[in-house]
């Protein structure tokens, strides 16, 4: 990935209507020159596909470097978030309001009790 550009680097969402509004509200939301956003409002007619789409554009743009993810979106395209292995842009799974979180299918979580399980106890 090359070096972050003056403006620094973006935080991309996908995710359901209420947890992309959040963050647009807190600032996060983007649209380049070329109308490429940097969110997904998921709902009940998004395909897997579009989903599956956009996480793969997410994680090879380089002026992304974190990529949050409801976690019941992460889990309809689990295959690919799990083969994911760079840590820049980090995926991070987050809950939503209708689905708390479930640190059990958490890809990245169940990467770090691999690696640090012994010392931390776990």
């Amino acid at each position: 990935m090359a070096a972050p550009g003056p403006e620094g680097s973006l935080m991309a969402i996908i995710g359901d209507e209420d947890t992309v509004t959040g963050f647009m509200l807190a600032g996060v939301g983007n649209v380049d020159l070329r109308k490429k956003s940097n969110y997904l409002v998921v709902n009940e007619k998004t395909t897997v596909k579009q989903i599956e789409d956009t996480f793969k554009e997410f994680v090879n743009r380089e002026d992304i470097a974190i990529v949050l993810i409801n976690q019941q979106h992460a889990s309809m395209i689990r295959h690919v978030v799990d083969s994911y292995k760079k840590p820049i842009p980090a995926v991070l799974e987050i809950p939503s309001k209708e689905h708390p979180y479930d640190p059990t299918q958490d890809s990245i979580l169940s990467r770090v009790k691999l690696m640090f399980g012994a010392e931390m106890g776990m």
